[in-house]
């Protein structure tokens, strides 16, 4: 495997559920970033002061935005550096906050993101200088037939028409991707549209531009997203083996001579760049798109996923997988596409799409689960014009006949010298005692993903109160309902009462995935002694 520099891992992730513009009271920027780039360091378990640069990004928004919003977690001095290309930006700040660590400037790095946008569609705000995508706009005037709809609706949709013209594809294809990205948001507890839409109504919706409905086209939306970047020093010196999520491979590209010159409105919104970039990954890694297991795409209309299958490779061109048979309707597990079910933030959708691939590979995404995810995509693309793909595994890589597997770190010895061991080997004895109880009131498997505090401890403890007669397990192999976690110290407190569970949840020392619900019985599983 190529490698430039040092690995560079994320170790903390964390974001905002998104809102429609103004929907949410109290909810400017600086909110927004805050509730991020706290729940990011409480997920990697370390301080603000811990970071020693930060890569900051925005659309809308004055200079030194950046700083505004970090300065409420720690004036600690650091560079701090703000970002801005287009819809690309989260994604444009996670490479330079590896770039940071990769060289040998930092061992412990923040790539944060938030935009407060308005509503409806995107407009320019400078009538007194040149556009930036002046070109753009005039190729879509010289190639296609000029819309009344806003441009970006007109790029996008261009190329599927395109698409329709050589390949034969229908309108019923871009609406079988947007009919399976909304069924994905019934899952998801950040997006800002939660409900499931059939078919027909996707289809036959409202159309912005030709055939592209509302249902296909990604809304405008408030809300960040932060993710905490380290090198393999730090996490072996602050035992985060166990949740460090490697970034295997991360390339940038922007556009090239026939984004203008070949007149086609697909490569116009970006194919080349992105197909430039997955060619420069697999020639580094031997790794191309198909060996992930999950992919998050940027999925702004519903022609632009489609056209992106092909960038990619995850299949040949005017083969995208519902191609095959028409007469299914397509759904896919592998294909997450964040941005359309969530919104499209500028600065957020890159980083949002970094959180959800974490939460897959560590086996904390819910009822989003990919099964069996140990080497995950993202494509985040920007018109202007920028695309960043990153892949991403789980803990140290092991090359296996030119391939990357993941491989767990925490061992089972790992139980041991933790605060919490002796509370759940008391738990153990009485579900042996009694496990039918405990199994009528609690009809669930809860997972307690304990972080290390002051050592390299750390594991998972698993109570089975749904199965059998009930187990508590160290490391187990079982899939639970719902996922605690917490830092050893902190779990410890909180079963002896000294640490109320409602302050530890919204200060980010809780975090809770899965079954809410669940959640809130652990305190008929735990020891008389402790309160909950």
């Amino acid at each position: 495997i190529y490698r430039m520099g040092r690995n560079v891992y994320v170790i903390g992730v964390g974001m905002t559920k998104f809102e429609k513009p103004g929907r949410r009271e109290n909810f400017d920027y600086p909110d927004m970033a805050k509730e991020a780039g706290l729940k990011a360091l409480a997920d990697a378990g370390i301080s603000y002061h811990q970071v020693e640069q930060a890569a900051v990004g925005y659309c809308y928004g004055d200079s030194t935005c950046g700083q505004r919003a970090l300065y409420q977690l720690g004036m600690t001095g650091i560079p701090i550096y703000n970002v801005n290309n287009n819809c690309s930006t989260g994604s444009t700040a996670l490479f330079m906050a590896k770039q940071f660590i990769e060289g040998g400037l930092a061992e412990c790095t923040m790539a944060l993101g938030f935009e407060k946008m308005e509503r409806g569609s995107l407009k320019d705000h400078w009538n007194d200088r040149t556009p930036p995508g002046l070109h753009h706009g005039n190729l879509v005037k010289e190639i296609g037939v000029v819309h009344k709809a806003p441009i970006t609706p007109q790029l996008f949709g261009n190329a599927g028409l395109e698409h329709m013209k050589k390949y034969g594809t229908k309108p019923e294809h871009f609406a079988k991707i947007g009919w399976k990205n909304h069924k994905h948001s019934t899952n998801n507890p950040y997006s800002q549209f939660q409900k499931e839409y059939s078919f027909e109504s996707v289809l036959n919706g409202k159309r912005i531009y030709d055939y592209l409905t509302l249902l296909q086209c990604c809304p405008t939306s408030d809300g960040s997203g932060c993710a905490i970047l380290a090198s393999a020093d730090f996490v072996r010196k602050h035992g985060l083996e166990h949740q460090a999520v490697e970034i295997v491979a991360q390339e940038m590209a922007t556009d090239l001579p026939s984004t203008f010159a070949e007149k086609s409105s697909i490569k116009l919104v970006g194919f080349d760049m992105t197909k430039r970039a997955v060619d420069k990954i697999y020639e580094k890694t031997g790794l191309r798109a198909s060996d992930a297991q999950v992919v998050e795409l940027h999925d702004c209309f519903s022609a632009n996923e489609l056209i992106t299958y092909e960038a990619l490779g995850l299949c040949g061109v005017a083969k995208p997988p519902f191609l095959f048979n028409q007469s299914e309707t397509y759904s896919s597990d592998k294909l997450i596409g964040i941005i359309l079910v969530v919104a499209h933030s500028f600065l957020a959708a890159g980083l949002a799409q970094c959180s959800e691939l974490i939460w897959q590979l560590r086996g904390e995404a819910g009822k989003r689960q990919v099964k069996g995810a140990t080497l995950a995509l993202q494509h985040n693309l920007g018109i202007g014009g920028a695309v960043v793909v990153t892949m991403y595994k789980l803990g140290f890589p092991e090359p296996i006949k030119g391939q990357l597997v993941a491989r767990a770190t925490a061992s089972v010895s790992d139980a041991d010298g933790m605060k919490t061991t002796p509370v759940f080997k008391e738990i153990q004895k009485a579900i042996e005692a009694d496990g039918a109880s405990y199994i009528e009131k609690i009809k669930g498997i809860i997972a307690f993903k304990i972080k290390p505090s002051n050592s390299s401890k750390g594991g998972v403890w698993v109570i089975n109160a749904k199965t059998g007669k009930g187990s508590v397990e160290f490391n187990s192999t079982v899939k639970p309902d719902c996922t605690i976690t917490m830092t050893d110290d902190d779990m410890y407190d909180l079963m002896m009462g000294k640490l109320n569970p409602n302050s530890a949840f919204f200060s980010g020392k809780l975090k809770i995935s899965g079954n809410m619900g669940l959640a809130m019985k652990i305190q008929n599983i735990m020891p008389a002694q402790p309160k909950l």
